[in-house]
């Protein structure tokens, strides 16, 4: 063992229910996957794709929904081939596979008791076809991706699910998911052109192919007569066709879609429609190709406050029969919740709970056809009673892109929101039904009197438009009692919703398992046993996802209900639902923030010192802690601003030892000499060479510990210069701070990067001045990333003390030349200020280098030369601080052509970890990195060193800061 390796209990949590949870993991299940299992899967697939770890198995047990089951094995397939090959062997041996993509879904439809196959991976990618008219999308592709694909092209998919930013497409299709617009018209199922998915018996159906219906009949006879028989009995009975027919004119997607027997002429069209909705029963799917529609960019919207839900309710029609595309609906307690939104108006805490607002967007291709949408707008307003209860409140449309941003955020965080602020230790049920749309405000009023009858606070919104209304309850999964009185609300509002309205139990989120006991009281046994009959037709055998969709057990959704432990204060608000992982660098090595969050929650079921809790323990110091990058992008993601990032942070800091703390913090005393030292280490290792370079520090990283000493990598760029650029305060117009790292590590070329600001500076008429003293200071982010308490606290009051001075007490704004440094200065270091020192940083303005040369510099710049194309790498510093725009502004006035990658991401490189932890960085860029390497670019720019850095080692492209470039572009006369 290295010589400082952490305890694996130091993050042993603390504070413990007094008695283990109910639905803890129990100790058989410590090891992991039992054996034949274990091997069975390794011998198939290979050890790289079969997960086994008790860890691994706890953290795909949750998802977004109130369930939570305990996979034995996690498989990763890479292709068609290991899904057939795990198929197969389900097949024979009596096991059971269910799929799991993003893990959004809202019902359980993504866990698993058995083999649980982890679809998202491996199968991701965006094929635009006819200029957009059609996109061929992988099944693990978020929706977002796939649209950010076609928004160059004008188009965008049908359904548009809330959850945009991490479901992926595969599931959008399994579950028919739609959303604000899509309706009954714009879903996957009407607007899918074909797919192609695998058979439980392991045979794979692509719909597109002409001669597919001939393939199946010779791979499947008895499937393909069994499904025209039914089709046959369905077409004889007038009665039941009409049922069918009316059950879809509303949103409907409670059990299996009968209409594909009435929509579909062959075996191939009627599977088709299957497996739209099928909620991963009937097969996997591989591939979609969808039918994409006009992005109308024109938009007008209002966001109208309304005295109470049915006074809303009734002014839904009115818009939507003015062209309206999207109403939704938000109750008071969805408003006042979303306060936790960052951008949402804090009064509307204030909102009376009877305040309910409707969200109203019109889309239009032309100005006149906006002009004609937003005249019908104004005359609806004219009739309508609407309330302005807080100062912020307008009631009016607009068609600011920023403000219509913001509502949309507001109403996609519904869920996320309204269940960050449910009270700590509760569980969230979200449910989701459909109504008649002209009886919307009559079923709102009803289920107000229901959920008052039953003890139940909940919030409400929807897509009203539609007749689609969503609501929340919370209750303590622990306690007989809560669970008793949410079964009885449960039998009540399903009645209520059938026998009262003629609803769909299930308009957009699909059966799963907590309305799958509750499908025959919708359809009646007629339809049911239909359905039965398609199953065991399809998936004879029952291996794919039982209990998903069709369950006979009256109290099958009270199953496996999941208790919500209590964790650290800034992780608890978390429900679980993984809007946070698509944007995690680690999520396709080791965990996500979701997965980090989940982990904990099951240490916290656990008694101290269980073998369970041991095994987690055991993993979660390089899974969770050592594997995060720290960029907290995950808090951007978001809805209500969890940190995981912050949380890792403070886990490192839980298992520093004393010494360690008191060596870090000597280090922030000691930094002109550390600064130095580094320096030279770095311009030695220069004329050393690589190859001796790295065996050294590998070895010292086995003695010490992989997490403390970093690894050198070929192509770590050589020493800064040691003198500074000259330059005078008198003058300047700025201060400019050079970053420790520009200070220590070189930049490519003759031209440094602080000759390069100084030099844009000055032609600009803008001049800076570098005080004399910056050596030995430093942002602080070295001692925050790495959780060293003491020495960030020292680093913080100096560098914060010495910028106050070197600008006059911030008369003039310090200008920093790295974004995670700007980051650092700007927000990061507030905690561990003095109060002395946070009255003296307040009065400093930090200017990122990129945002003083987009704003500042360049429109007094003359542009002499330009490069054809550049490629841009986004910092996730950038982000936080809201300056993406800026490094293209600055890009784009010296390349002709700036593109940045629509998988472009956080590199995880984050000062030194991806240097501690290389795989990490190259697993955060695959993506992003084979983008940059399908085709040449003259420039590949960022704004960070130790992220171009980073790219360098990812893409083997040369990176540099694009102020660089920018004085290259603006340099008089020749460059020769």
């Amino acid at each position: 063992m290295p010589l400082l390796e952490p305890e694996p209990s130091a993050l042993r949590p603390a504070g413990r229910p007094g008695t283990p949870s109910p639905d803890r993991v129990t100790e058989d299940r410590a090891d992991g996957t039992p054996e034949p299992l274990r091997g069975d899967l390794i011998a198939l697939l290979g050890a790289d794709k079969v997960l086994t770890k008790i860890s691994d198995l706890v953290r795909y047990a949750s998802d977004a929904s109130p369930y939570r089951f305990v996979p034995r094995v996690v498989v990763v397939p890479e292709d068609l081939d290991d899904v057939s090959a795990v198929l197969s062997y389900a097949q024979g041996r009596n096991r059971e596979v269910v799929f799991r993509a993003a893990g959004t879904s809202l019902n359980g439809q993504a866990q698993g008791e058995d083999i649980l196959v982890d679809v998202r991976r491996h199968w991701t990618g965006v094929e635009v076809l006819d200029d957009g008219e059609r996109a061929r999308i992988g099944p693990g592709t978020t929706v977002a991706r796939a649209n950010a694909a076609l928004a160059r092209h004008g188009r965008v998919l049908g359904p548009d699910p809330a959850s945009a930013i991490a479901c992926t497409v595969g599931g959008v299709v399994a579950n028919n998911a739609s959303g604000m617009t899509a309706g009954t018209t714009r879903n996957a199922y009407r607007t899918l052109a074909s797919l192609t998915f695998v058979l439980p018996t392991g045979t794979v159906v692509d719909t597109a192919e002409p001669d597919a219906d001939d393939r199946l009949a010779h791979a499947e006879p008895a499937l393909c007569a069994g499904l025209m028989e039914i089709k046959a009995e369905i077409e004889a009975d007038r009665e039941l066709v009409a049922r069918i027919r009316a059950k879809y004119a509303i949103k409907n997607t409670n059990g299996y879609r009968l209409d594909a027997f009435l929509d579909g002429a062959t075996p191939v069209e009627i599977l088709r429609g299957l497996m739209v909705g099928s909620e991963g029963t009937f097969g996997f799917i591989s591939e979609v190709v969808f039918e994409t529609l006009p992005l109308d960019r024109r938009v007008t919207a209002g966001l109208l406050f309304f005295p109470s839900l049915p006074a809303a309710a009734a002014a839904v029609p009115l818009f939507t029969e003015a062209g309206a595309l999207a109403v939704e609906l938000m109750d008071g307690n969805s408003l006042r919740a979303s306060v936790s939104v960052e951008g949402v108006p804090a009064d509307w805490a204030g909102l009376p709970k009877a305040t309910t607002a409707l969200l109203v967007e019109f889309r239009a291709p032309d100005e006149s056809g906006q002009e004609a949408y937003e005249e019908a707008a104004r005359g609806v307003l004219e009739g309508l009673e609407l309330v302005s209860p807080v100062a912020s409140v307008t009631n009016t449309f607009t068609r600011d892109a920023k403000t219509i941003t913001g509502y949309w955020k507001a109403r996609k965080a519904f869920v996320t929101a309204v269940g960050g602020a449910r009270p700590s230790g509760t569980t969230l049920i979200t449910e989701d039904f459909a109504v008649p749309p002209t009886r919307l405000a009559e079923a709102c009023e009803t289920l107000l009197e229901l959920q008052t009858r039953h003890g139940f606070d909940a919030a409400v919104a929807g897509h009203a438009a539609h007749g689609n209304l969503h609501f929340l309850l919370a209750f303590d999964a622990s306690r007989a009692a809560d669970v008793e009185r949410y079964a009885a609300f449960m039998d009540d509002f399903c009645r209520l919703t059938v026998e009262r309205f003629d609803g769909s139990l299930k308009a957009e989120h699909a059966t799963g398992r907590n309305i799958a006991p509750f499908l025959e009281l919708e359809w009646g046994p007629r339809a049911t046993e239909l359905m039965w009959r398609t199953k065991r037709l399809i998936d004879p055998d029952g291996v794919l996802a039982p209990r998903i969709v069709l369950d006979r057990d009256p109290r099958a959704h009270l199953r496996g209900l999941k208790t919500i432990p209590r964790v650290e204060a800034i992780a608890d608000p978390c429900i679980e639902c993984g809007f946070c992982e698509p944007t995690c660098p680690s999520q396709d090595l080791t965990t996500t923030p979701r997965q980090r969050i989940v982990l904990r929650r099951e240490m916290m079921r656990q008694p101290a010192g269980s073998r369970v809790e041991d095994g987690l323990l055991e993993a979660y110091g390089y899974d969770a802690v050592d594997s995060c990058a720290g960029d907290s992008t995950c808090k951007l993601a978001c809805p209500v601003g969890i940190d995981t990032g912050a949380l890792m942070k403070g886990f490192r800091h839980t298992r520093h030892s004393p010494r360690e703390e008191r060596a870090a913090a000597l280090a922030a005393r000691d930094f002109r000499a550390v600064e130095a030292a580094a320096r030279l280490a770095v311009a030695a290792a220069d004329r050393i060479g690589d190859r001796w370079m790295t065996a050294v520090t590998r070895a010292a990283r086995k003695g010490v510990r992989p997490d403390l000493v970093p690894e050198w990598l070929s192509g770590i760029p050589g020493a800064a210069p040691r003198k500074m650029p000259d330059t005078a305060r008198v003058g300047a117009t700025a201060v400019y701070y050079p970053a420790c790292v520009n200070r220590i590590f070189g930049s490519p070329g003759d031209v440094s990067l602080a000759q390069a600001v100084v030099a844009v500076s000055t032609r600009a008429g803008k001049p800076v001045w570098i005080p004399d003293d910056v050596a030995g200071t430093c942002c602080a982010t070295i001692w925050h990333s790495k959780g060293y308490d003491a020495g960030n606290a020292v680093m913080a009051n100096r560098i914060v003390e010495a910028a106050w001075g070197w600008t006059a007490g911030g008369k003039l704004p310090l200008v920093v030349d790295a974004s995670s440094c700007t980051l650092g200065l700007a927000r990061e270091v507030v905690p561990y200020l003095s109060a002395d020192n946070r009255a003296l940083h307040a009065e400093l303005t930090v200017v990122d280098s990129l945002v003083w040369a987009a704003d500042e510099l360049l429109p007094h710049l003359t542009v002499r030369r330009t490069v054809g194309s550049a490629v841009l790498h986004p910092t996730c510093s950038m982000r936080h601080l809201g300056d993406e725009a800026r490094l293209r502004a600055v890009a784009e006035a010296c390349a002709d052509e700036v593109v940045v990658p629509d998988d472009a991401g956080c590199c995880a490189f984050a000062g030194d970890r991806g240097m501690l932890h290389k795989e990490l960085t190259e697993s955060a860029t695959r993506k992003e990195a084979a983008f940059v390497g399908s085709r040449p670019f003259d420039a590949h720019l960022s704004a960070s060193r130790m992220c171009e850095v980073g790219m360098d080692h990812a893409t083997g492209r040369g990176y540099h800061s694009v102020l660089l470039e920018l004085e290259r572009a603006t340099r008089p006369g020749s460059l020769n």
